[in-house]
């Protein structure tokens, strides 16, 4: 490679300082880190937690809804589904209003486990907002949906 192929450490120091996919993806990991140590006396990971969250309604959810909702593609969805499906704590039924679909629901035992997890989550949520007590979180969140 010669030298006027290389690119310039300012370059490289400029992307690893200001990227923000680089941060939120960081910011991500560590925060799916935090909660999966707060989730894990209930065998539940942070993503089980919020697709089991994404369930918690009387009449269940889509397929399509679910995967809009979690920015997640239905065949990641649908591998994401099966271990709490084995588990008893969702299942999938048809969708009664239309044959071809599916419906998500909670089991009785998804419901009380999600009721179990919430104070966790909370617990777990207080102390990352005490984290950012210099900045503001509700800004952040609203910041990060526009982005999203």
């Amino acid at each position: 490679m010669s030298n006027r192929d290389e690119l310039p450490i300012a370059v490289t120091l400029k992307v690893r300082d200001t990227c923000l996919c680089l941060h939120v993806q960081r910011t991500a990991r560590a925060l799916a880190r935090r909660f999966d140590e707060a989730l894990r006396p209930l065998k539940l990971t942070n993503g089980q937690f919020s697709l089991l969250m994404s369930l918690n309604s009387a009449e269940g959810s889509s397929i399509g809804r679910v995967s809009t909702l979690l920015a997640m593609d239905r065949t990641t969805l649908t591998a994401n589904l099966k271990p709490l499906e084995r588990r008893g704590l969702m299942k999938v039924m048809v969708d009664p209003a239309d044959k071809r679909g599916r419906r998500l629901t909670l089991t009785p035992a998804g419901r009380a486990r999600l009721a179990a997890a919430v104070p966790v989550w909370k617990r777990a949520h207080a102390a990352i907002d005490r984290l950012l007590a210099r900045s503001n979180p509700d800004r952040l969140r609203e910041d990060l949906r526009a982005l999203s």
